[in-house]
C-alpha cells in the first residue's frame, strides 16, 4: 500500500563562495527553518529527518538540526556524492509513501573550500578507483587538470567525435545559465557573460573552460514532504506532488562501453528517467521545466538526450534553436543551474527541489515558466548514483 507524497515546504539560503558563508550547522538550520516556515508547521510535527552532506564528519546532520529542535526523532546522515541532496529526498519520499512516517524533513548542506574537488582519504582504496582506471585506459590521465573536469571533458570529446558538433556549442550553455541566474537572487553568479567571454576564460580540460565548470559553493536547502492525509489534517498546501521518482546506480556498460558519456552517468540518467516516465504515464515531451545536473556544460548537453528532451545526436540543434530556454520547448535550469547558481554538493538536489516547487506554485517571480504543470529533476553523483524526480501541480 502506498500513499501520495506532497512537497509542502521548501527552503534555500543564498549560495556563496567558500569563505563567505556561515558554518555548516548554521546554514543547515537556516534552510530547515525556512522549509518549516514555508510549510507552516512546527518542527515537532516532523517524524524523521534525512540530512545530506559530502564534506563533514559523522552526525553533522544532528549538529544542524539540534539548533532547530531537540525532539528525539531519527536523523539519518546521507552521503552519495553530488546526488546527496536528492538521495535524502528519495529516502524521505520512501518513508512517507510506504506509510512509515507521515511528515519527513530532507535537508542538504555543504561548507566547501576553494579549488577543485579532492578525495578526502589517501590511505585506502578510492571509491572512484574503477572509474579512474576506465578513464585512464580510454584517454590517459592529466595530472595537471582537475579530476572531475577530465571525466566530463572526456565526455564532451566523445560526443564531439561521434556527432561532429562545434566545441563552442558547450559554451552556449554557460551563456544561457548566466541569463537565467541573473533573475535568481539566491544564485552566486548573476552577471551575464557572452559566448566570447566563456570561450576566452582559462582552459581547464579541452574543450571545457573555467566558465563551463561549476564553482565550489557553500549553501543549504531543505524540503518538507508529507502524506496527503497529513496535509489535509493540518491544512497544508498540496499544490506540489511527487508524481514519480527513481534512483539508479551503474551497470556493466558504464565501464565496458569505452564511452566517457556512460562513465559519467548517461546510462544511469536514461534508466532513471525511463522508470519515472513509465510510472507517471507521461513522456519527456510533456515536461514543462527541468532542473538538471549541469556540473559542467558537457553534462547538461549529454543529459538533454539521456532524459529524452531531444533525440540522440540532436542536442546541438536543440541548443542553437533555443529549445532549452524561455520561449523554447522546455526551460532547463531556470535557477541558473549548478554552473551559475552554485553547487554545494549536499544541498544541490534539494535546491533543485525548491526551484521546481516554486515553479509549480507560480512563485518563481522573474524566472517563472508560464503554465508549468510538470517539472523534472535530475541529480547525479559519480561513483555513482542518479536520482530523477517528477513533480506535478495538483491544483489542490
Amino acid at each position: 500500500m502506498t500513499q501520495a507524497v506532497h512537497v509542502v515546504g521548501v527552503g534555500m539560503i543564498p549560495f556563496t563562495k567558500p569563505g563567505a558563508s556561515a558554518p555548516y550547522d548554521d546554514m543547515g538550520g537556516q534552510a530547515a527553518r525556512l522549509a518549516l516556515d514555508d510549510a507552516g508547521i512546527a518542527y515537532g510535527l516532523v517524524q524523521q529527518a534525512y540530512a545530506g552532506y559530502v564534506y563533514g564528519d559523522s552526525t553533522a546532520g544532528q549538529a544542524a538540526l539540534y539548533g532547530v529542535g531537540l525532539t528525539g526523532i531519527p536523523v539519518v546522515n546521507v552521503n552519495n556524492n553530488c546526488a546527496t541532496g536528492s538521495t535524502a529526498l528519495w529516502l524521505a519520499r520512501q518513508a512517507v509513501q510506504s506509510g512509515a512516517a507521515d511528515c519527513v524533513l530532507a535537508l542538504g548542506f555543504e561548507q566547501m573550500v576553494p579549488g577543485a574537488l579532492k578525495e578526502g582519504w589517501t590511505d585506502r582504496p578510492s571509491p572512484l578507483g574503477r572509474f579512474t582506471n576506465a578513464l585512464t585506459a580510454h584517454q590517459g590521465r592529466d595530472d595537471q587538470a582537475p579530476f572531475a573536469a577530465q571525466f566530463f571533458g572526456g565526455a564532451a570529446r566523445d560526443y564531439i567525435a561521434q556527432h561532429g558538433i562545434a566545441p563552442s556549442t558547450f559554451a552556449r550553455i554557460s551563456v544561457k545559465a548566466r541569463q537565467h541566474a541573473a533573475r535568481n537572487p539566491l544564485a552566486v553568479f548573476r552577471q551575464p557573460v557572452t559566448l566570447d567571454e566563456v570561450l576566452a576564460s582559462p582552459a581547464v580540460f579541452d574543450p571545457l573552460t573555467r566558465l563551463q565548470c561549476c564553482p565550489p559553493t557553500c549553501g543549504a536547502a531543505a524540503a518538507v514532504v508529507c502524506s496527503e492525509a497529513f496535509a489535509r489534517r493540518h491544512g497544508l498546501d498540496r499544490t506540489v506532488r511527487i508524481a514519480a521518482q527513481a534512483m539508479t546506480t551503474d551497470g556493466p556498460g558504464t565501464f565496458d562501453s569505452n564511452d566517457m558519456r556512460k562513465l559519467v552517468g548517461a546510462d544511469m540518467a536514461r534508466a532513471a528517467s525511463a522508470q519515472v516516465y513509465a510510472a507517471a504515464g507521461i513522456g519527456p515531451e510533456d515536461v514543462d521545466v527541468v532542473e538538471l545536473h549541469d556540473c559542467f556544460t558537457a553534462n547538461e548537453l549529454i543529459t538533454y538526450e539521456s532524459l529524452g528532451l531531444t533525440a540522440e545526436g540532436t542536442a546541438e540543434r536543440f541548443i542553437l534553436d533555443g529549445d532549452n530556454t524561455y520561449g523554447g520547448r522546455v526551460v532547463t535550469n531556470p535557477s541558473g543551474g549548478l554552473l551559475s547558481k552554485g553547487h554545494p554538493l549536499g544541498a544541490t538536489g534539494l535546491a533543485q527541489c525548491a526551484e521546481l516547487t516554486w515553479q509549480l506554485r507560480g512563485q518563481a517571480q522573474q524566472r517563472q515558466v508560464e503554465g508549468a504543470r510538470l517539472a523534472l529533476q535530475h541529480n547525479l553523483g559519480l561513483g555513482g548514483a542518479c536520482v530523477v524526480t517528477l513533480y506535478e501541480r495538483t491544483d489542490a
